[in-house]
């Protein structure tokens, strides 16, 4: 089967300004595309862009980042819940303009039990509020790339979607932070195969392009096809060089 690929406008072309990215996605055969935080930009920009590229936005983060200074994300901090409200209606109204289909739901900095219920009675709130075709995602993110981040782990991911048992809530994986995690990208995959939604690649250990590190690239793609999934995979990754140079993975 044919596999399906995004291109992460947060990542990729970074010489570029924002709204060229998605010329320069759409010359490199990309139909869709993340951004993974576009709420500096007007979303009817954003929505011109897409049109005029013939492309659809695939995935956006949240909640939008704290300009007061604070962490990034906070769906696992106790003290935080009001703001987590606030914050995700705003991302809901975002997506609904840009008919994004998943957004990555940021848990910050945390730790513990409490850090944990939060997270799942967060959830629980944001999946009966969120509009109707939107799935959000929970993604394990590893202790190098984000420290005291809570969600560090896929078992701990598996533990509170089962916990929030939501049928518009789902994992998102990442090649990168399941490698850096646990060590094998492809098992991973494997494992936790039934709760998978979207699809992030990149290479360990330095986020650079697929095919370039210590992931079993081959093995994965294999795996993907395998399942007959048939969702995006999206390029979210660091090229270190002219972005078009780094895709050779999508075009083999």
């Amino acid at each position: 089967m044919s596999l399906k690929f995004a291109a992460n406008l947060s990542h990729l072309w970074p010489e570029l300004p924002f709204l060229e990215r998605f010329v320069a996605a759409a010359a490199a055969g990309f139909e869709a595309v993340e951004v993974l935080f576009p709420y500096d930009i007007a979303a009817k920009e954003i929505q011109r862009a897409l049109i005029a590229n013939g492309q659809r936005l695939v995935l956006i983060n949240a909640p939008p980042p704290n300009y007061t200074g604070g962490a990034r994300g906070f769906a696992a901090q106790p003290e935080m819940v009001e703001r987590f409200q606030y914050d995700m209606k705003r991302v809901f109204r975002y997506a609904e303009v840009l008919k994004v289909p998943f957004v990555h739901v940021m848990t910050g900095v945390a730790e513990g039990d409490a850090a944990k219920q939060t997270l799942i009675d967060n959830l629980k709130w944001a999946s009966s509020e969120a509009p109707e075709g939107l799935t959000l995602t929970l993604e394990p993110l590893n202790a190098v790339a984000q420290p005291g981040y809570f969600l560090n782990d896929y078992a701990l991911a598996a533990e509170v979607l089962a916990a929030v048992d939501a049928p518009n809530v789902g994992l998102q994986y990442d090649s990168y932070h399941a490698q850096m995690i646990h060590g094998d990208a492809v098992a991973v995959f494997d494992q936790y195969l039934p709760l998978i939604r979207h699809i992030q690649i990149g290479d360990s250990p330095d986020r650079g392009a697929p095919e370039t590190g210590e992931v079993d690239f081959d093995g994965l793609f294999e795996r993907i096809r395998a399942a007959e999934y048939a969702g995006w995979i999206s390029g979210e990754y660091s090229p270190n060089g002219p972005s078009e140079e780094s895709l050779g993975w999508m075009l083999r």
